[in-house]
């Protein structure tokens, strides 16, 4: 058993390293990049579809930011919560599940719910290994629960359902981005997961406020997520930027994906990307250079 675990280590992180190109450090942060390839390896996709086929027609602007935030994935499959107050579960810091239709809603709302391709850190059952994304009734209920008020709005079916498909590819997407930086650690860890987070919104981080100093805008949201890395807790830092109109994939935002400045580790792991992204920079400008002098 041993031999068999050191040559699927040994064959996970070849495979990774063998993939996981330059353009990971180039554009690690916001974009899709070569670097999907190495996260493809550390986790495979779920058994159940977590983003539905691209869905055509809404062109009218939502403006998301002024919906409150809401946890990218709810663990609230099963019996409740897990909190000792019996009130809000300390892994999403939400309270229990609601389906039912709340007072004068305009119109039902579906309650299935997808499942998503993040593992579970601490899974309860066999059929529980994976995040599951909220229904559209739970994140209506949630953004009552906010203060938010449909009236102001005037959201129609056809906005709630575009609206949790944005918030599904947008975690789905921010998972790709955090499985970039754990590609860093594939030799220690091939399959991380993601054990808790919460949302911090208003709670904005120094790099967003640096960037604001130098004229650019906040982010309209921001998540802390906790990874589990085989054992060790890992947190990320993702900042929501407003990307402007929702792409055929339902992205609109802009994700600012990094571990945060608590540990060693993370900060090494900083630097090496920060490194080797003006490496390959500085490398593909004296090619271009070279080019235009032949």
């Amino acid at each position: 058993n041993i031999i068999l675990l050191l040559i699927r280590g040994f064959l996970c992180v070849a495979s990774i390293r063998e993939k996981f190109d330059k353009y990971q450090f180039k554009k690690m942060g916001n974009t899709l990049t070569a670097a999907h390839l190495a996260a493809g390896q550390i986790v495979g996709p779920s058994a159940a579809e977590a983003l539905p086929k691209s869905h055509e027609g809404n062109t009218n602007y939502i403006d998301y930011s002024k919906i409150p935030s809401e946890c990218p994935m709810h663990n609230m499959v099963g019996g409740g919560c897990s909190a000792a107050n019996d009130d809000v579960n300390p892994l999403n810091m939400m309270p229990p599940p609601n389906q039912r239709p709340a007072p004068e809603q305009p119109f039902p709302l579906p309650t299935n719910r997808q499942v998503s391709n993040i593992p579970k850190a601490n899974p309860q059952t066999e059929n529980d290994k994976f995040w599951v994304y909220p229904s559209q009734q739970m994140f209506w209920n949630a953004m009552l629960r906010k203060g938010w008020r449909w009236k102001d709005d005037d959201l129609s079916p056809k906005d709630m359902d575009d609206i949790i498909k944005i918030h599904n590819a947008n975690n789905e997407q921010a998972w790709m981005e955090v499985l970039k930086w754990e590609a860093l650690h594939a030799n220690e860890c091939c399959e991380p997961k993601l054990k808790s987070f919460g949302g911090k919104a208003s709670d904005y981080s120094p790099r967003a406020r640096i960037r604001q100093l130098m004229g650019y805008e906040l982010p309209f949201d921001r998540h802390d997520w906790i990874v589990d890395r085989c054992g060790k807790d890992v947190r990320y830092i993702i900042d929501y930027y407003d990307g402007g109109s929702v792409d055929p994939n339902h992205r609109f935002a802009i994700l600012d994906v990094r571990p945060a400045m608590d540990s060693f580790d993370n900060v090494w792991d900083r630097m090496k990307v920060f490194y080797m992204r003006w490496r390959y920079e500085w490398e593909d400008k004296f090619a271009a250079s070279q080019q235009k002098e032949t």
